[in-house]
């Protein structure tokens, strides 16, 4: 059984009220992990000097954490909220009170009639499947991870926007008119061209360095190379070793 907590408020242990560290944790409190969140609604059951043991009844687990930085975070539901009890009968939050450091949620059931659910009681199956319901929960990712996406996506945005993409991958030194004939004519939608350079000047690698920007930009799907017998195996080993093509050879 799964109930909704898409308006559920966490209460983080590191942003709670100040005091020692042995008054943050009661033993019947229910926290979730940060880490393991698939581990369900934890419910504390002791702590005894540096260490916090906490049950995971949903999956029958048990974890230690180091009370200075256990990646736990509290559970608190506001009213308005519906929550389950774990005999599977659910009820709208209309108050809350803490009594001796544990919650105890009072409102009304689906009868309308007046209920109280410890948050001992509570179901110990929760999800967060919902962006949305990560964000109110307050399971969040650090914003180191969040940085190294950012920064990611954005050197991924300017390689794609780059003059040269698609042709700096090549395992050669392409000289500037290479790299001119190759983006210009990698650009063209369906290119028609006659690259008629003189011997040695490089023309395989300008026709690689075209299907190459033409595959990574999806203007083409397959490529048919037509060359004479006596190239066949040249081409090959050209566009696999040069450009990581994975050609094939059908000899007519």
């Amino acid at each position: 059984m799964v109930f909704g907590a898409r308006s559920v408020n966490i209460v983080s242990f590191f942003k709670r009220e100040t005091g020692s560290m042995a008054q943050q944790y009661q033993p019947g409190q229910r926290w979730i992990s940060d880490s393991e969140a698939e581990l369900g609604l934890g419910t504390v059951l002791a702590q005894d000097g540096r260490l916090l043991t906490v049950l995971y009844p949903a999956t029958g687990e048990t974890r230690q954490y180091a009370l200075r930085n256990a990646p736990l975070t509290r559970v608190r539901f506001s009213p308005g909220d519906v929550i389950t009890h774990f005999e599977n009968w659910k009820m709208t939050v209309r108050e809350v009170d803490d009594v001796d450091g544990l919650l105890v949620y009072h409102g009304l059931n689906a009868q309308n009639e007046v209920v109280t659910l410890p948050e001992t009681q509570l179901s110990n199956f929760i999800q967060f499947r919902l962006a949305t319901d990560r964000l109110f929960a307050g399971q969040i990712d650090q914003l180191s991870w969040f940085s190294l996406r950012y920064n990611t996506l954005e050197h991924t945005s300017r390689q794609l926007q780059s003059s040269l993409w698609g042709l700096g991958g090549v395992r050669a030194q392409p000289i500037a008119h290479q790299l001119h004939i190759a983006r210009e004519v990698a650009d063209r939608i369906a290119p028609r061209v006659l690259l008629a350079d003189e011997v040695g000047l490089g023309k395989t690698i300008e026709a690689g360095l075209v299907i190459h920007r033409q595959l990574l930009s999806g203007r083409a799907n397959r490529v048919l190379i037509l060359v004479p017998e006596n190239l066949q195996h040249q081409w090959l080993v050209e566009m696999r070793r040069r450009f990581n093509l994975q050609v094939a050879l059908f000899d007519a």
